[in-house]
């Protein structure tokens, strides 16, 4: 495939899974404003009808015009065909159900395109917000088509950080720095990325396991954005690989995200 033809290829996807994530983000605001039933699928893993009907919406109409693409998302039984396709969509139908149920404006519909394990496309849609955040690899992230980058940020204690409360306290045992970080928190782990791409905040962590669908339309974003996504041993994340678990996340700019990657090594050793 000449260069041309793959950025034509890459555009024309971009473009769908907009199209797409729109139309996802009204299914989903039309839920949040009125009423929605829902059930845990396991317990504290709360799911609903929402989230179903959008996961059948976005796999017709992506995995529909793109049959030969695999498919992983968090409400569709894996299929391990997906390891054998070249590029994959990667989908969280509603990321932060838990917020969407308690019908608080922080949750988002997320899809990206991965392609040999590296986002290529990605959208995060807090329709609730009216939010819609969007890249392209090589090409840059937006909000609401305006282009965005990270913030400048060079010290911890100056910091607007996402993260729980009990990572906060953890933080302020690991330096005197650490505890005067100014935390907040949204229970959407994508839209918290997405809001550090933005320089709305300037890092987000997680020492929990994460999930592929958690992180890749985000990670882009915030990559796109000039910002800087990995594991707990600093490692960039790949994706539709054999297992679709991640460790931990540290989001942030250049400057923040060594010590922040220390930080997160020192708690998973003294949680």
């Amino acid at each position: 495939m000449t260069g041309l033809s793959a950025a034509r290829e890459l555009r024309e996807d971009h473009e769908l899974l907009v199209s797409a994530t729109r139309e996802a983000g009204a299914v989903a605001l039309g839920y949040f404003n009125g009423s929605v039933e829902s059930w845990e699928k396991k317990p504290d893993d709360p799911v609903s009808e929402a989230d179903l009907e959008i996961d059948r919406l976005l796999k017709e109409r992506l995995l529909g015009a793109r049959p030969g693409y695999g498919w992983l998302s968090e409400e569709t039984e894996d299929d391990s065909s997906r390891l054998e396709r070249q590029r994959t969509w990667v989908v969280d139908p509603i990321d932060g159900t838990r917020g969407f149920l308690a019908g608080k404006a922080e949750f988002a519909v997320c899809a990206a395109l991965v392609e040999n394990g590296v986002p290529t496309a990605a959208v995060v849609f807090n329709p609730a917000t009216d939010e819609f955040f969007d890249a392209t690899a090589g090409g840059g992230a937006r909000l609401n088509d305006v282009a965005i980058k990270v913030g400048d940020c060079a010290n911890l204690e100056d910091a607007r950080l996402l993260s729980t409360e009990k990572t906060h306290r953890k933080l302020g045992e690991w330096s005197a720095e650490g505890k005067a970080v100014k935390r907040s928190y949204f229970n959407s782990i994508a839209y918290r990325i997405a809001l550090v791409a933005a320089n709305k905040y300037d890092a987000a962590i997680s020492i929990h396991y994460l999930n592929d669908w958690d992180l890749a339309a985000a990670d882009l974003i915030v990559r796109e954005a000039g910002g800087v996504a990995t594991d707990h041993a600093g490692n960039e994340f790949r994706y539709n690989g054999k297992t679709t678990r991640q460790l931990c996340m540290i989001v942030a700019n250049s400057n923040l995200q060594p010590p922040l990657v220390d930080f997160v090594g020192f708690a998973r050793a003294n949680w």
